[in-house]
């Protein structure tokens, strides 16, 4: 046991680095997996971009192939000719967006152009070599004086003898294919055979070069910019301070286009799959140390516990030592192990006795809450009853008779309902009348209202058909019942007393119980159980009312809420409406 406190210490210590271990393990695996996930993004996000620059390109390299052999650049050995030629090329500069539309001869020199920009000789351009020997030539290179990027296709011309006699050049404006997709990907760029970035969606990039056998790039002017590259799970993890608008760190993905000549490459921040990485890794760690803690204290409570033992044989064989030595001891010991048996069930048979007075003294405050109001009612109406027989009004009597049966089989009803509620349960719901409920509750809370001089606006002869809902009746009676009767106990500290019910239909029926009072005073409180703004000394506050309402609402469909209105409160029950199709 010493060793072991002795060592625990360096237990815990081997435990952090093992979970720190293990940690950075699941870290390094989820970061991982997320940069395939990554990767698979950016691969698409790059032949995107690629398949759009090829796309807009494709349409200056076709029209630089159909106008190739027009009639009006077969023979240009006149002035006039050359004119016609000028002003049709200019037609095609000006509809297709072109920054240029020329024609050359086998020597190089622009015989006729729509802008003339490119000056007067291309004979020593790679694209008009390349269509000299019968290809398409590709290229591109930034126009001066206006500094205008341009991507050049040229076409070659065949004579009727099938030798090439021209070439015409088609010039596109980079500009104008960098408007369609600049900022709605990651930091895409696509760099010449020269490795220097022609084309980009970041213009802070363009023209930056990289050198042979260079990884990452640099400023056209030479500066040094912060740059680092490394290899983790096979994908090029690149650390970057080239500006705000660019990822510290990224993923670098390339893909070679021979049809335009160029690499088109992609920059994706990687800080999403740092975050699910260290999200993972939190998430195992947490898991881990959680286990550890109860490990830990389960360890040590078998430790204080393995102590307590020690200790306790060790009093056990002083003990004995004594109880050997003397026999009277010995009985004395015998006599205080009883006496603290006896002691012992006896503490245990209140602790019991303790334990169910508590559930019935719950049971009881819960049952005499729900059937306060029909006593009362039983009460008023024996009354009333013993008075018309004293006046002979038997027929009245007979009526107060009545009305006391129907409430104590309506309280054999609450009693059921209240205990199905405790137990969780729920009798089947059928079709009941909100209108015949609600007059119930009215009656059943009529003598406290008159008593304590509040007025009802209730009013059911406004409602010229019964409106059927699903629910119980006796429940649904209860709820309005204490519904009154909270609205009733709120304006008992003032001079007006005003209590509005309301049937309101629509998608589904709803229920209004509104009061002048001073309103809700804590509304995200009002519907546990036992919560009251009643004095602690009040026999009416212990706050089951709403907590009761609230579950008997619940358990058939329906639901109630509270808010404050402008003055007082209102209270909203929710219910569906009956329907025939519904029940069968």
């Amino acid at each position: 046991m010493r060793d072991f406190q002795g060592h625990r210490g360096w237990i815990v210590l081997g435990f952090g680095l093992a979970l720190a271990a293990m940690t950075a393990a699941v870290w390094s695996y989820g970061y991982r997996q997320a940069l395939d996930a990554l990767a698979r993004q950016g691969a698409a996000d790059l032949e995107l971009a690629s398949d759009r620059v090829s796309t807009q390109l494709q349409v200056y390299q076709e029209l630089a192939v159909l106008m190739a052999g027009h009639p009006v650049l077969a023979q240009l050995n006149s002035e006039a000719k050359r004119q016609a030629a000028t002003r049709l090329l200019r037609q095609v500069a000006d509809h297709t967006a072109a920054l240029d539309v020329f024609y050359a001869d086998t020597s190089g020199r622009v015989l006729a152009s729509a802008q003339a920009i490119t000056g007067p000789d291309v004979s020593d351009t790679d694209y008009f070599a390349r269509a000299m020997h019968g290809a398409l030539g590709i290229g591109h290179g930034v126009l001066q004086p206006l500094s205008r990027r341009a991507f050049f296709y040229a076409a070659p011309d065949f004579g009727v003898d099938g030798m090439v006699r021209g070439a015409l050049v088609v010039v596109a404006d980079v500009e104008d294919v960098e408007q369609t997709w600049r900022g709605s990907l990651p930091a895409v760029f696509f760099t010449g055979r020269n490795g220097e970035v022609f084309i980009s969606n970041r213009s802070e990039l363009l023209f930056w070069q990289r050198g042979p056998g260079e990884v990452g790039l640099h400023p056209k002017d030479g500066r040094a910019v912060a740059f680092s590259s490394r290899q983790i799970g096979g994908h090029d993890i690149w650390q970057l301070g080239w500006g705000p608008y660019l990822p510290e760190q990224a993923l670098h993905q390339a893909v070679d286009l021979p049809v335009i000549g160029m690499v088109g490459e992609i920059l994706l921040d990687t800080t999403p799959a740092r975050r699910i990485a260290a999200l993972q890794a939190a998430t195992l760690a947490a898991i881990c140390f959680a286990f550890g803690t109860m490990l830990f204290l389960a360890t040590e409570r078998r430790r204080t516990l393995a102590l307590a033992n020690v200790v306790l044989e060790s009093r056990v064989a002083k003990r004995t030592r004594a109880l050997s030595a003397s026999n009277m001891q010995l009985r004395r010991e015998v006599k205080e192990r009883h006496e603290a048996e006896v002691a012992l069930k006896q503490a245990q048979q209140e602790l019991v006795q303790a334990g169910k007075l508590s559930a019935l003294g719950q049971m009881s405050a819960g049952i005499s809450h729900e059937l306060n109001q029909p006593l009362m009612a039983i009460q008023q109406y024996a009354d009333n009853g013993s008075a018309f027989l004293q006046r002979g009004k038997a027929d009245r009597a007979s009526d107060n008779l009545g009305r006391i049966s129907e409430l104590a089989a309506r309280m054999a009803r609450i009693i059921k309902n209240l205990r199905a509620f405790a137990r969780n349960e729920s009798e089947p719901i059928s079709r009941v009348d909100l209108v015949q409920v609600i007059n119930t509750a009215v009656e059943l809370t009529a003598a406290r209202l008159q008593a304590d001089q509040v007025a009802v606006d209730w009013d059911p002869s406004s409602y010229d058909a019964p409106v059927y809902a699903w629910g119980g009746e006796v429940r649904l009676a209860q709820v309005f019942v204490n519904l009154i009767n909270n609205a009733a106990d709120a304006m008992q500290d003032q001079k007006d007393r005003h209590v509005s019910i309301v049937i309101n239909h629509g998608k589904r029926l709803t229920v209004t119980v509104s009061d002048i009072g001073p309103g809700i005073k804590e509304p995200e409180k009002m519907f546990e159980p036992f919560y009251s703004t009643k004095p602690v000394s009040s026999s009416e506050g212990m706050g089951l009312g709403l907590s009761i309402s609230y579950g008997l609402v619940q358990s058939f469909g329906g639901n109630i809420r509270g808010v404050n209105v402008g003055r007082g409160a209102e209270f909203t029950v929710e219910l569906d409406h009956w329907k025939e199709e519904d029940a069968a």
